[in-house]
């Protein structure tokens, strides 16, 4: 028989758990920078979110800062209820990556946080010299709607509940989203 002191603990253990990164970063994954890099940030992240907007841009300056010492990873985390072109947004980073292209895809969504709709999504295609014949295709086919959902799910699992959902060194960083709270981690 447990005592409300035993349940206390593993109610602490278990939220200790759910802090942690629970999926470590795999192969399909959006990498940038070193696996040896001291600093690495795993974001669960949606391009219509202004908190991942301010997050993109500490991220920016993080990078500038540390150069090779920070990686950086993220995964689609996009609240369709609050954000309603975040999905697509999502699905348009996609198909830019099997083209070669996320990370240009990844900046330009969040440097233009007001304008995702499809309209745009294919304009930010054509600048980066993108097959367009197959970008349309693939969002009118929802080709990497599946890829999308699987990394929302993911972020479920790992206990992300809003965005950013972000990790630091694999913790859970709940904290301010400025350069100084996020190096307070390392």
């Amino acid at each position: 028989m447990s005592t409300p002191q035993d349940e206390l603990i593993l109610e602490i253990g278990n939220a200790r758990q759910l802090s942690k990164l629970l999926l470590p970063i795999q192969p399909d994954d959006h990498v940038q920078g070193a696996a040896e890099a001291r600093l690495t940030l795993v974001e669960y992240g949606d391009y219509e979110c202004p908190a991942c907007g301010t997050l993109f841009l500490t991220i920016c300056q993080l990078h500038q800062q540390l150069a090779e010492d920070v990686r950086i990873v993220y995964r689609h985390y996009p609240l369709s209820g609050l954000h309603p072109q975040a999905q697509l947004a999502a699905e348009a980073a996609e198909a830019a990556s099997v083209q070669g292209k996320f990370w240009e895809m990844h900046d330009l969504l969040f440097q233009n946080q007001n304008s995702l709709a499809e309209k745009f999504l294919e304009k930010y295609a054509e600048k980066l010299l993108l097959d367009m014949d197959r970008f349309r295709k693939d969002l009118k086919h929802r080709t990497f709607e599946g890829v999308v959902r699987e990394d929302f799910k993911r972020g479920v699992a790992n206990g992300v509940y809003g965005t950013p959902g972000l990790f630091v060194n694999g913790v859970r960083h709940d904290g301010g989203l400025d350069a100084q709270s996020i190096l307070g981690k390392m």
